[in-house]
């Protein structure tokens, strides 16, 4: 019998999958990928996208090219809901797939629960191909006159957008957006003093504004209303409120945690249904929940590769092990960055460069498979 391998969604944890896709192929397994387009961006490079620093087909991975190469099959489509019971994932086209190993890498979203009635343009931070539609829409608009940002969130992706657009309006000629950032009860709360201060220096030398001690309630008609009732007027708005995992999971009646990322264990898989495996932004591991990061996506593709051929196999798993720490680099926009881990914080050109080298050779390690 021909083993069916399954793969819903390219995204970081699966690229060690794609790298091995043909040897898969090869040894007589039919592989299926399932994705909603054919190319996957690297959200490490998004805000450097969204600056100009890299062009949009710099930084997107064609996983649909990637898979064929491979000889296995690409389907363009959304997966709906997983039959747990009957090994199946429906599409939202009306069609499914039988599986005998399935592994999901569906990532996260932001959730659009304030947006009510706006009657200005308003972006999520994610998927990062919107980013792509954000930058034509912001030099739109402020190459005719200086317009104001509102910036929803107050953690490290509200400092990058806000840096990025500042070098984006530098770059292109534009005036320079007045930029306010809404970042609830306080800004970058999980970064130490010294690393807060170094990005708070920076976004003041740039004329960037922060509101804290308040949230925002709703993004509606042209602007936003806090929790307090106070109306802040916009021409846009970015909520870069935190991600959410797909619905996918609690809407099929998987066992989730509590954020409804697919719960699993050290294995990366789901303790109730062994044949179903998932990694990055979607999952809830159980062990200890983790950020969602890339950096944990990017640890976890070897696991899931020989996790996943194991199954099929019959051979024993291997564990995950998150490790104590991680490395954290922003890009605040203009060559500059922000390096943290552990006591050690880094800012300026230096961390800016070590974030690029890292993340062109993250690209470059896959972008061969094209």
């Amino acid at each position: 019998m021909v083993k069916k391998l399954v793969f819903i969604g390219g995204g970081h944890a699966h690229m060690e999958i794609l790298a091995n896709m043909a040897r898969m192929v090869a040894r007589g397994y039919r592989v299926t990928l399932v994705a909603p387009a054919e190319y996957h961006y690297y959200s490490g490079m998004g805000p450097g996208m969204l600056g100009g620093t890299y062009l949009p087909g710099r930084i997107r991975f064609d996983t649909g090219k990637m898979v064929r190469k491979a000889g296995a099959t690409f389907i363009r489509d959304y997966a709906v809901r997983i039959d747990p019971f009957k090994k199946r994932v429906h599409l939202r086209s009306g069609s499914f797939l039988d599986y005998h190993v399935l592994s999901c890498n569906v990532g996260s979203r932001v959730p659009l629960d304030l947006v009510k009635g706006a009657r200005i343009p308003v972006f999520g931070v994610k998927p990062i191909e919107k980013l792509v539609r954000l930058q034509a829409e912001i030099i739109r608009r402020a190459s005719a006159r200086k317009i104001k940002i509102g910036i929803v969130g107050g953690g490290p992706s509200a400092a990058e957008i806000a840096g990025n657009i500042w070098q984006l309006a530098t770059r292109r000629g534009a005036r320079v957006p007045q930029i306010t950032i809404l970042a609830g009860r306080r800004f970058l709360p999980a970064f130490r003093e010294a690393a807060r201060r170094r990005v708070l220096a920076l976004m003041k030398k740039r004329n960037q504004r922060i509101v804290t001690g308040e949230y925002a309630a709703t993004v509606a008609g042209n602007g936003v209303i806090t929790e307090s009732g106070r109306r802040l007027g916009f021409d846009l708005v970015i909520l870069a409120t935190g991600v959410r995992p797909s619905c996918l999971f609690k809407d099929s009646g998987l066992p989730v945690g509590p954020d409804q990322g697919l719960l699993v264990n050290p294995f990366l898989q789901s303790p109730e249904f062994p044949e179903i495996f998932a990694a990055g932004d979607c999952i809830f591991f159980e062990s200890r929940p983790l950020p969602k990061l890339g950096v944990y996506a990017v640890r976890q593709n070897p696991v899931l590769l020989n996790n996943v051929l194991a199954q099929s196999e019959g051979r024993p798993l291997q564990s995950f092990v998150p490790g104590k720490g991680h490395l954290l680099i922003l890009n605040l926009g203009g060559g500059k960055g922000l390096l943290t881990k552990g006591r050690l914080t880094l800012g300026g050109k230096p961390a800016f460069i070590i974030k690029d080298f890292i993340d062109r050779r993250f690209v470059a390690k896959y972008k061969v498979l094209e």
